[in-house]
C-alpha cells in the first residue's frame, strides 16, 4: 500500500538555527539577527544535496520506508529522487481493499493537518520569533558530556498549554535540539529534533520524530550524508 507523502514533514524541523546573538541589545535585535540568521542558513543548504530516511510507524510496527535523495532545484524548492521505497501491500480482497484505501486517505489527512499545526512552530516571522523570547525564560546549564548548554522554554506559544524548549550551544548559539509538547485534534502531540552543524556552520536537523501515542503513529525523520553541489 502506497503511504502518503510523509516526507513533506520533514521541513516543518529545518529552519530553526540559532547564530550569535547575546551581545546584541534588546529583544528585537535577538529576534532580527535569528531571522537573518535562519536566511542565511536557507541560502547555504540550498548548495547542498542529501539523503533523507523517513519512517512511518503505526502501533509499534514499521509500515513505510521511504528514502530519497533531496536537492534544490533551479526554482529554490526541494526536489526528491526516490532512492527505495518499503510499504506495507495493500490486503487481498475487494472490500479490505476498499477499507485499507479508506484508511490511508484519513492517515494523510491527518498528517498533513499535523503538518500544518507544527509548521508554526518554526516561528517563521521576526514578528513570531519576538514573541517566543519575550516569554521565554532562559538557563545556563550543562550537557551530559558537560559541555555548557543555553536552554531556552516558552509555554502557550502557538496554543494553551504547549511547550516550546530549545537547546542552544552558547560557544556559536547553533540550535543543538528542540522539543514541542501540544495537542492537535485532542491528541497529545510529542515532536523532537536534533540537529548537527557543519564545519563551514551550514546546521541542518540530523533527526526528528513526531509521535501521537493515542493514535499509534510515529514519524521519523533522518537527514544525513550531505555533501555541496560545487
Amino acid at each position: 500500500m502506497r503511504k502518503p507523502p510523509l516526507f513533506m514533514l520533514t521541513g516543518l524541523l529545518l529552519l530553526l538555527v540559532v547564530q550569535p546573538v547575546l551581545s546584541q541589545p534588546g529583544n528585537v535585535n535577538l529576534a532580527m539577527s535569528i531571522a537573518q540568521a535562519r536566511k542565511k542558513n536557507a541560502s547555504m543548504v540550498q548548495q547542498y544535496s542529501w539523503n533523507c530516511r523517513i519512517e512511518y510507524i503505526e502501533n509499534g510496527s514499521v509500515k513505510d520506508v521511504r528514502i530519497d535523495s533531496v536537492t534544490y532545484g533551479p526554482d529554490g524548492n526541494l526536489q526528491r529522487s526516490l532512492l527505495n521505497d518499503q510499504s506495507s501491500p495493500m490486503p487481498r480482497g475487494f472490500l479490505r481493499r476498499a477499507i485499507a484505501e479508506d484508511k490511508r486517505k484519513q492517515t494523510e489527512q491527518f498528517l498533513f493537518g499535523l503538518r500544518d499545526m507544527l509548521d508554526q512552530y518554526t516561528l517563521p516571522t521576526a514578528g513570531k520569533i519576538l514573541d517566543f523570547v519575550n516569554q521565554a525564560t532562559v538557563n545556563s546549564e550543562q550537557s551530559p558530556s558537560g559541555a555548557p548548554i543555553l536552554q531556552l522554554n516558552g509555554t502557550s506559544v502557538v496554543s494553551p498549554g504547549d511547550t516550546l524548549a530549545l537547546t542552544v550551544n552558547p560557544a556559536n548559539m547553533q540550535t543543538k535540539r528542540m522539543q514541542i509538547t501540544t495537542t492537535y485534534e485532542g491528541l497529545t502531540v510529542n515532536a523532537t529534533a536534533s540537529f548537527k552543524t557543519l564545519q563551514n556552520g551550514l546546521t541542518y536537523m540530523a533527526f526528528g520524530e513526531v509521535d501521537v501515542p493515542a493514535s499509534g503513529i510515529v514519524l521519523q525523520v533522518h537527514n544525513y550524508d550531505y555533501q555541496s553541489n560545487d
